[in-house]
């Protein structure tokens, strides 16, 4: 399983029984065996979690590395054995006692008459990254992914996003810091999305825990594991699983898991600072890290702790989006209406050169009269007071500030028994800013179209007003900020009992909080201090008031903006708690080939989150925000097994099965999940592998308590445009874009979802030095949760209305579908479309299915040793359905609407000489669809391609250690400077697709590593 990868040491040339000069020092024993490994060439597989804390007296003098080996295992407990690979295996001592039958030697196996008598040592699910080891020999019947510390630094990262962007089976369209959705519901976190189902079906762990959820939805709807507050610093390694893995992990595993090991050796004191900069200025950062430990012979500790600081990048620090002058054509680059007036045929109305000459300074000293063609009176040029430069106030990077902090303790008792604790607390300070704030009239119980009528002007009017920096007091007055506060905490104890069992109890608590608060405009306030009093309503039901135009173009005080402005603060939560008891036995009973290998799971759960909005969020309060409640808790069990059975020298089988039950609000859920696999050695150099197995996801806490709230959105009005236009396609009708107030609620009825995935496929090493994987998947989802479609809701009601559907189908307008849509759809006195109800229910199916290929390459030269590695993914399908019987679409389809790469590809080309290491990172992402594409609306008569090609980024690094404990590292990421690809359709800003680029440009790393004592770095 995953979480029992091991760690290898590295061979540096093929292995063989020639005696080496040996010089180990005293000390910890896994420096020991790595620095064995570097001397003599000898390849050794051992579980370093199970030998960390053990010493060794060192060894000295020329000797084979099998006699070295045994020298420095002497009293450890552990003794070495050779693998079929040719590796040397450490294994308990007691564990490798029964001999049976040996594997024939490895082909070219010179180990000497005593090693081929030594018998052969199954391994459970081992992962040798970058080893010459043959993959063949140590992987599992699934693939997993596994990239460690030393090729993150290699390979120019600095944060776990960036990592995780780059694992090419990382194919979901996910928030960037630029995202307004991700400002607005999630401020400052970010996401990781195996095969593109959704940040919801990735199942995150830490050291093989669940860690608290974000305490704030992603998008308003579904909850998610925030993955920007990991400690980079502190991870050892990251293994990632795709595919259905509940039978293993329970609940959320249906695309794949994301364990990031924590480090938890003491070795030495390490110091690490790192200082980064762009090379078109903004967004500096640094980072400072320390970690150490020590050990007696029962007691060992290892804790560090990281402080960073990340300046904001700004969106007007770079050429590419810092005016509405960068949009694609000439009809989109007008300036940006920071004052405007309209009658109720939405015809501009000039405010004349004195007006806006009176709001000059504001913006920067950017503000103008400004036309947009055919927006005036009948159709003339419509003028208002804009600016080009008000469009780029955004921050592309957040600020960031905080420390995190980690400690792993254990203690040996005399029993045999163990105590064990791992600790991770931070704190993060976080600043980014969307936009300036601004006004329109919104009538007290929340509608927002804006129109009153005037008696200053005897017609009925639209007002809308942003506010400049220079009324708001700074940039600064209007940053959406956030204090975050983590804290994770499992301990338990290890022992064994009987011959061959082991168990582990164990009590984990995470939780995460936070105070984060949003720049506001109070509605009534606002519209009091533009349009005064209110005077009553019309014959027509438009307010009155009487407000002078001149209101509207006049600079705010600080002391008027701050009679307006507020900042509504909230104070989420969330937390997860687990007891699990597990029991393991290695030598369950015997087989031909071996012995069988169980494990057996029980755990108890609990599971919370609460939004603690501010009260007037909830109410129609602030200007464009009406914002949902929402609290809740479940609690569960389950229990779980798995098993794994040697049938054949050359064939495993393995199995686990595990029942969840959850309970929450009176109701009661249950799922049984299993998975199988199978794994056929024909050749000790090559595997071929299969896994089958079942997910499900459990309701997702605020898809059934979320309380009831607002958001915009748009939709077809269906039935104005069969009134009204019933001769122009629906495409092409006027009402075919309206603005929609949803107000959305939770579902308590809720069902899990489900999915089923396989894979199959072969590792190969036809060479020690070279090896390559293919593997199919195919995951389907079932039952998928989404929000009531609101195209779907309108159509009804259209139908409903009107008594037929468009194929002239009758419809009984008293039908509890028709009932139901006249409840959920809202519209003004005048009939035109104002709002939509929705709630989730269990109406979706997607499927993905595709091909990942991995390889390895180490190449030994006079000039160096270089290593090559490549990884690509490419996704045969993708389709989705929301409701049974609907058609089928195809998400690579041409205005499909979703924007996912059907290809992703990196590699990295290193090599190392002596005292020098350079690498060279590369990643491809295929081709996107362009704007137009995405938002449905590319018509190939236009002309043109649909779609963004294919881009590529570079990073390079080089690494120099002046001796063994220190070392300086350079690191440039995107090497070449490149910016987003244009796209010619993006008329709405930043003018580029910010899910899968930015324009940072080129960023310099610079790090500096001391250790004082354990092994060499």
């Amino acid at each position: 399983m995953l979480t029992l990868a091991c760690s290898a040491a590295l061979a540096a040339h093929a292995q063989g029984a020639a005696s080496e000069t040996i010089d180990i020092p005293a000390g910890d024993l896994v420096g020991a065996l790595d620095t064995l490994a570097r001397q003599s060439g000898a390849q050794f597989v051992y579980p370093a979690d199970q030998l960390k804390g053990i010493t060794t007296g060192g060894v000295q003098g020329t000797m084979t590395a099998g006699d070295a080996l045994d020298r420095l295992l002497r009293g450890s407990g552990y003794v070495a054995r050779r693998d079929a690979s040719g590796a040397m295996v450490i294994v308990k001592e007691a564990a490798a006692a029964p001999a049976r039958p040996n594997r024939p030697a490895a082909s070219g196996d010179d180990g000497g008459a005593e090693d081929s008598l030594r018998p052969t040592v199954e391994l459970e699910s081992v992962q040798v990254t970058g080893s010459r080891i043959p993959r063949a020999q140590i992987e599992g019947p699934a693939p997993v992914t596994v990239i460690t510390a030393q090729e993150i630094k290699a390979n120019g990262f600095t944060t776990v996003p960036d990592v995780l962007r780059a694992m090419t089976q990382n194919g979901g369209e996910t928030q960037s810091q630029q995202s307004a959705s991700g400002a607005d519901f999630s401020p400052g976190a970010q996401q990781v999305d195996l095969r593109g189902l959704g940040p919801n079906h990735t199942l995150v762990l830490v050291n093989g825990r669940r860690i608290a959820d974000f305490p704030m939805p992603f998008k308003g709807r579904s909850n998610f594991t925030d993955i920007s507050n990991i400690p980079l610093g502190m991870v050892e390694r990251i293994e990632i699983l795709t595919g259905s893995a509940s039978a293993i992990y329970g609940s959320d595993a249906i695309s794949g898991v994301v364990n990031f090991i924590l480090k938890d050796k003491a070795d030495g004191t390490t110091l690490d600072f790192r200082y980064g900069d762009t090379d078109r200025g903004g967004g500096e950062s640094y980072h400072f890290s320390l970690s150490s430990g020590f050990s007696t012979d029962k007691f060992n500790a290892v804790f560090g702790a990281e402080v960073l600081s990340q300046r904001p990048l700004w969106a007007y620090e770079r050429e590419v989006q810092d005016s509405t002058q960068d949009a694609p054509t000439a009809r989109t680059r007008v300036a940006r209406r920071a004052f405007l007036r309209t009658n109720w045929y939405d015809e501009y109305l000039d405010p004349g050169d004195a007006a806006c000459t009176n709001l000059a300074s504001l913006n920067g000293n950017s503000t103008y009269r400004a036309s947009r063609p055919g927006w005036g009176i009948d159709g003339e040029d419509g003028y208002y007071c804009g600016s080009d430069s008000s469009i780029g106030y955004g921050t592309m990077i957040s600020e960031r500030k905080g420390i995190n902090s980690y400690a792993s303790l254990s203690y040996e008792f005399d029993s045999g028994m163990k105590w064990f604790a791992d600790i991770q607390a931070g704190y993060h300070k976080l600043a980014m800013f969307r936009d300036v704030t601004q006004w329109s009239y919104m009538a007290p119980d929340g509608n927002e179209e804006g129109y009153f009528y005037n008696q200053a002007t005897d017609d009925v009017e639209y007002w809308q007003r942003q506010f400049s920096p220079e009324e708001m007091g700074g940039l600064d007055n209007g940053m959406i900020r956030n204090r975050q506060r983590t804290f994770s905490v499992t301990t338990g104890l290890q022992g064994q009992f009987g011959a061959a069992w082991s168990w582990e109890a164990a009590l984990s608590h995470s939780q995460y909080q936070s105070v984060i608060s949003w720049p506001q405009i109070v509605a009534e306030k606002a519209n009091n201090l533009f349009l005064g009093p209110q005077l009553g309503v019309d014959e027509d039901g438009f307010p009155i008031f009487n407000a002078d135009p001149d209101r509207l173009y006049r600079p705010l005080t600080r002391a008027e903006y701050d009679s307006i402005a507020a900042r509504t603060t909230y104070h989420p939560k969330s937390r997860t708690d687990a007891l699990s008891v597990t029991l393991t036995n290695t030598e369950l009973f015997s087989l031909p080939a071996g012995d069988a290998g169980f494990a057996a799971t029980l755990e108890l759960g609990d599971q919370a989150y609460d939004l603690k909005p501010d009260p007037l969020a909830t109410q129609y309060y602030y200007y464009s925000w009406r914002d949902s409640d929402g609290s809740g808790s479940r609690d569960r069990w389950a229990a779980a097994g798995e098993l794994r059975l040697p049938l054949h020298d050359t064939l495993n089988v393995s199995a686990a099965a595990r029942y969840d039950q959850y309970r929450y609000d009176g109701n009661s859920i249950d799922k049984l999940t299993y998975s199988t696999g199978l794994e056929w050695r024909p050749v000790e150099s090559l595997l071929v592998r299969g896994s089958y197995g079942t997910a499900f996801r459990a309701p997702d806490l605020h898809y059934v308590f979320s309380g009831e709230g607002n958001l915009e959105s748009s939709g077809v009005d269906y039935y104005r445009c069969r009134t009204e236009e019933p001769d122009v396609d629906i495409a092409d009708c006027s009402y075919g874009d309206e603005g929609v107030i949803v107000t959305r609620k939770g579902n308590r009825r809720l069902q899990p979802e489900t999915s089923r995935a396989h894979t199959v496929g072969f590792v190969w090493s036809p060479l020690p030095q070279l090896d390559f994987s293919i593997d199919y998947f195919d995951i389907d989802l079932k039952n998928q949760v989404q929000d009531l479609r609101i195209d779907g809701v309108l159509q009804d009601e259209a139908s409903c209305r009107l008594g037929r559907r468009l194929d002239g189908t009758p419809v009984d307008p008293n039908s509890p579908t028709c009932v139901d849509a006249f409840a959920r759809v809202r519209r003004t006195a005048d009939g035109n479309l104002y709002g939509v109800y929705v709630n989730p229910i269990n109406i979706a199916r997607e499927r993905t299915s595709g091909v990942d290929f991995s390889t390895h390459y180490r190449w030994e030269t006079a000039i160096g040793l270089f290593r090559f590695t490549g990884n690509y993914t490419w996704v045969r399908k993708h389709e989705s359905q929301q409701y049974a019987g609907d058609v089928v679409e195809d998400q690579f389809a041409v205005n499909s609407g979703f924007d996912i790469p059907r290809t992703k590809a990196s590699a990295s080309v290193s090599w190392e000489r002596n005292r020098w290491t350079a690498t060279l990172h590369g990643e491809r992402l295929g081709r996107l669809p362009n704007s137009d594409s995405y938002s449905q609306v590319y018509d190939p008569e236009d002309g043109g391609s649909p779609w963004i090609g294919a881009t590529y980024r570079y990073n390079a690094s080089v690494q120099y250690r002046f001796n063994e404990y220190s070392q300086l590292s350079f690191a440039v990421t995107n090497l070449f400077d490149k910016m987003p690809p244009r796209d010619a359709t993006a008329t709405a800003y930043p003018y580029y697709d910010i899910s899968w680029f930015d324009a940072v440009g080129r960023q310099f790393y610079i790090q500096y590593t001391h250790k004082f004592g354990g092994k060499a770095l």
